[in-house]
């Protein structure tokens, strides 16, 4: 048997548009220390190798002799690092993030299927979990041939355009449907479901079938399919797809394929969790 190589994404999110503090904190959250130091962080988008001192005042809309003192804290608890005169997030977060036990764990259960369903299929395996109005990448494996832009580990895009969104979104509460429409479906594509109503009969149809589908609604010449995977008393832990190009999808092949690897992942879940 020939082993497809392995190849691992680097962190991806849609470039979101900046527009200062204010935006995600109350005005008494920015009082506190903690709630300036928020805005610095998540200042950072994953195209940005560093930042400036200005760049990080503009964005975040803190005072620049306050982003200075904290910036220099920060560099100092390893949160932050220097670049010449800027800024970039230092290896601290990595370290501290490598430590959230039910993502850690997700990940290490859900690799080894992951791997399998790459060799089954020789195309990219993503599992996902549900935050907010998105999903987040865990894991990514891909061969050398596989999608590399547009989802990376601990990337993110919305529930309702991903077949692993959809697929969490079957199996949520109808009030987190409700959430995702009043926020809008916004266009990936000409091609991404932006009607309520089509989405609505999407989602029905996934709870019945248990598969999730979505073709082109991201990017453009690829299709994915995903199904859910449920750990302890039947509570729905995330979801596991494949992304191909549209030509080189084997529909019932790749949903065979899906569904027992999800299946092998949530019993493996039931045990570790």
């Amino acid at each position: 048997m020939t082993v497809v190589p392995i190849a691992r994404a680097a962190a991806y999110s849609p470039p979101l548009p900046v527009t200062g503090a204010s935006a995600s904190a109350s005005p008494d959250s920015m009082n506190s220390v903690l709630g300036k130091v928020r805005p610095i962080l998540e200042a950072f988008t994953v195209d940005d190798e560093s930042l400036s001192l200005a760049d990080l005042v503009r964005r975040t809309g803190v005072a620049k002799a306050t982003v200075h003192r904290l910036c220099q804290e920060l560099v100092v608890w390893g949160l932050l690092e220097r670049a010449g005169c800027d800024y970039r997030l230092g290896l601290r977060l990595f370290e501290i993030g490598q430590r959230v036990h039910r993502q850690r764990i997700l990940r290490e259960v859900a690799q080894p299927y992951m791997e399998d369903l790459l060799l089954a299929t020789q195309e990219t395996i993503h599992f996902a979990i549900h935050d907010g109005l998105d999903v987040v990448y865990l894991e990514k494996i891909l061969p050398h041939r596989g999608l590399s832009e547009e989802s990376r580990v601990a990337g993110r895009l919305p529930l309702y355009c991903t077949a692993t969104g959809k697929a969490i979104l079957a199996f949520s509460p109808a009030t987190l449907f409700g959430e995702v429409v009043r926020n809008g479906l916004k266009p990936f594509t000409r091609h991404t479901i932006t009607s309520p109503g089509r989405l609505r009969g999407q989602v029905e149809r996934i709870r019945e079938e248990g598969l999730a589908t979505e073709a082109e609604e991201v990017r453009l010449g690829y299709m994915s399919m995903a199904v859910p995977v449920f750990g302890r008393q039947n509570t729905l832990a995330g979801a596991l797809s494949i992304t191909a190009p549209t030509y080189r999808v084997d529909a019932a092949a790749h949903a065979s394929a899906l569904r027992t690897a999800g299946l092998g992942i949530g019993r493996a879940l039931r045990s570790a969790l």
